[in-house]
């Protein structure tokens, strides 16, 4: 059976996109997720929707509990998991407002963890990461947004940072060069964890920013990515709700 998991990022986790909402408070083996979970339905498609930095944006990125995030939807059954980020932009073709729809990750975190796998003493597991996104998954995010008339980008490599803090100019031109198109501070964990428990995981960017590149502007500050959510996030609901109603 199909149930899809919603995680919510920064201004991305309205419960109201969901009918028939119910609450579902989870412990796991990993602790407790980053808040309790709300069940429902998106267009007869069984969901469960969880905000990554909690109800009340409380957790900074290096504090929230992926792997109890992670485990817990995949307690309550979810088979498919698409997940929404604030980024910013490494590219001058990928504006403020754009979507990207991820295909590559870097890992730039220190301190968290990201692997169910501490220990080998039960089984020896190294898993397979070359391609981190489900490529079903992302085929329909992009044609969804192509058909809804959004300005998407339909892969990028996002370089997940450690946060909270933002890059220096200099971090920023070496993850240009690296390869990378954006940068957040939530992704690479949550792709890797989502592997490991075999659930597909498909991630929706929205460009708010250009990080700090780019210096003929000033560097990025948190109100001026807020002031971009609040004109953009109706547009990535409005996605996720007409991808989801796609599924078979």
């Amino acid at each position: 059976m199909v149930k899809i998991g919603i995680i919510g990022g920064s201004g991305l986790d309205d419960p109201d996109i969901l009918r028939e909402p119910e609450e579902v408070d989870i412990d796991t083996e990993y602790g407790k997720p980053s808040s309790s979970l709300l069940t429902g339905k998106i267009g007869g498609r069984e969901i469960v929707l969880l905000a990554r930095h909690g109800r009340d944006h409380q957790y900074s990125p290096s504090q929230v509990n992926n792997r109890a995030n992670i485990m817990a939807l995949k307690n309550l059954g979810v088979s498919h998991i698409i997940a929404t980020t604030a980024c910013g932009s490494l590219r001058e073709e990928i504006d403020r407002g754009h979507l990207v729809i991820l295909d590559q990750f870097i890992d730039f975190t220190r301190f968290r963890k990201n692997t169910f796998f501490d220990s080998f003493a039960k089984e020896v597991c190294h898993t397979a990461m070359a391609h981190p996104f489900d490529d079903n998954l992302r085929q329909i995010l992009f044609q969804t947004g192509q058909e809804l008339g959004l300005t998407m980008h339909g892969k990028g490599c996002v370089v997940t940072i450690e946060g909270p803090r933002f890059s220096t100019v200099t971090e920023s031109r070496m993850f240009r060069l690296w390869g990378a198109d954006v940068i957040n501070m939530s992704t690479a964990p949550e792709a890797m964890l989502a592997k490991e428990a075999a659930i597909p995981y498909a991630a929706v960017a929205m460009s708010t920013d250009y990080d700090c590149w780019k210096e003929d502007e000033s560097p990025v500050t948190w109100d001026e990515i807020l002031a971009v959510f609040r004109n953009n996030a109706d547009n990535v609901k409005q996605l996720i709700v007409s991808a989801i109603e796609k599924f078979q």
